[in-house]
């Protein structure tokens, strides 16, 4: 008596845990399939691309079903994974009377998806990371450029790729003008070693290389000048001492045209009274 009391409350729900019976974790437990009928293997719906998208391709998937909503319905949740797939469990299917009502909640449940997804100028700003190989980065930029609407062309699609790259792909990437995006990433693989071998130099060692050059002509510049500077001091510096010498012996000795030994040989006056560093008269 008592193991049917617990059995009862397990089935009702009445122990604190919800129900597992088949009733209550079937969402769709009347529907039955239709004679030789195969269930296709889905493509997987995560919840972090366009809704509309995927519904698409479910409805591809199934329409050998002769047009069954039911059927529809049901197996809906088979092609949703991770939160999707969690939204799907938590829905209360009574309020899905067809599959319209089905559809419409989940577009409006993933509907930001379609609003953040990615333009044009977008791509141009997705930068390759330190982290990551160009093959790598080149597929995660393909994924995102065929999210964008109206859909590009490969030419166009190379044309964006090409203004996203950083200034060492950039210029070596040239050549990839109006072939298929497949093409680009060969070229960009071919950078990527020539970059790591030494064989391509970077655009950061040319600029340091660049900037060396100059900061060592300019070194060179400085130091000339400074030596030009002090060798016209100096000069100046002798001028200067010469003429003052000159001047003092001639306030004091005025009688040409002596000449005295405080003047050397510059034609001076008889100053054997007045110059006390005259020893002698030369004429």
């Amino acid at each position: 008596m008592r193991s049917m009391e617990q059995s009862l409350k397990i089935i009702q729900g009445l122990s604190g845990q919800k129900s597992v019976s088949y009733a209550d974790l079937c969402m769709f437990p009347h529907m039955h399939l239709p004679l030789g009928f195969k269930t296709p293997k889905f493509e997987k719906y995560d919840g972090h691309d366009d809704p509309i998208a995927h519904l698409k391709r479910y409805c591809n998937q199934l329409r050998g079903s002769g047009g069954r909503e039911e059927l529809f319905m049901a197996y809906f949740g088979e092609s949703l994974i991770r939160i999707a797939s969690e939204w799907y469990i938590d829905q209360d299917i009574s309020r899905w009377h067809i599959w319209d009502d089905l559809a419409r909640n989940f577009v409006k449940e993933f509907q930001y998806n379609i609003d953040i997804a990615p333009d044009r100028n977008s791509l141009t700003n997705l930068k390759k990371k330190p982290s990551e190989s160009f093959r790598e980065y080149a597929i995660k930029w393909h994924e995102q450029a065929s999210r964008v609407k109206p859909l590009m062309d490969q030419i166009e699609m190379v044309t964006v790729f090409l203004q996203s790259q950083e200034a060492n792909y950039f210029q070596n990437m040239m050549s990839a003008m109006g072939k298929p995006f497949v093409e680009a990433i060969k070229i960009g693989k071919m950078i990527e070693n020539g970059l790591k071998t030494g064989r391509i130099l970077s655009q950061y060692a040319i600029r340091a290389t660049s900037q060396a050059i100059k900061g060592g002509s300019g070194e060179v510049a400085k130091g000339k000048k400074k030596e030009e500077t002090s060798m016209a001091t100096s000069g100046a510096r002798k001028h200067r001492t010469h003429r003052s010498f000159f001047s003092e012996c001639s306030t004091l000795c005025p009688q040409p045209p002596r000449r005295c030994l405080c003047s050397s040989a510059i034609p001076g006056h008889e100053c054997s009274t007045l110059c006390p560093a005259t020893t002698t008269s030369q004429t």
